[in-house]
């Protein structure tokens, strides 16, 4: 089988493991920038599909701003999740609240390719996942088996890959699959 084949056969089986079941969906909407929609992944990571289902729904993320937009030396990733940026200021510190609702790791298959989302952590000083999560913007697969991967972008990775520190999400809107 030549590369290209290979490559479009696993592409295939990959959107096929996403949609074998029905998953729930969070469309976020963004202040100046449009709509994307994240696609959760229940079997993959039940616990973080859970609570960040359920902070989505209560509301949680409306009013939040995006605290980290990584694009040099290459595009990385945004990052947003910390009710402190509610306040309108987002400074340049590491931004460590969150809910107050540790998550496990749920080490799972799922890649750090693009579009992926990853519950953020800072496991060298012991912070587990709580509701701050990140998109990529490129695939960055050393960080595989290091974060729980619990979702992709399944539509708007356009407005994704323009979002700005300090942009703001004006809604949360939890579809169940």
């Amino acid at each position: 089988m030549n590369t290209l084949l290979k490559l479009a056969t696993v592409a295939t089986i990959g959107l096929m493991a996403w949609s074998a079941q029905a998953q729930d969906k969070l469309v976020f909407r963004v202040e100046n920038r449009g709509e994307f929609t994240m696609t959760l992944n229940k079997a993959a990571a039940p616990k973080t599909c859970a609570q960040i289902a359920n902070l989505a729904e209560t509301g949680f993320y409306d009013g939040m701003r995006f605290h980290r937009a990584e694009r040099r030396p290459k595009p990385f990733l945004v990052q947003i999740g910390d009710p402190e940026t509610k306040s309108g200021i987002v400074e340049d510190k590491i931004y460590k609240s969150g809910s107050g609702k540790p998550l496990p790791l749920e080490v799972n298959n799922l890649e750090n390719e693009i579009g992926a989302v990853g519950l953020a952590t800072i496991p060298e000083e012991g912070i587990p996942g709580d509701s701050q999560f990140y998109i990529l913007l490129s695939a960055n697969r050393f960080l595989n088996g290091k974060y729980t991967v619990f979702a992709k972008i399944t539509s708007g990775m356009d407005v994704v890959q323009k979002i700005e520190k300090g942009d703001k999400v004006l809604s949360v809107k939890l579809i169940k699959g």
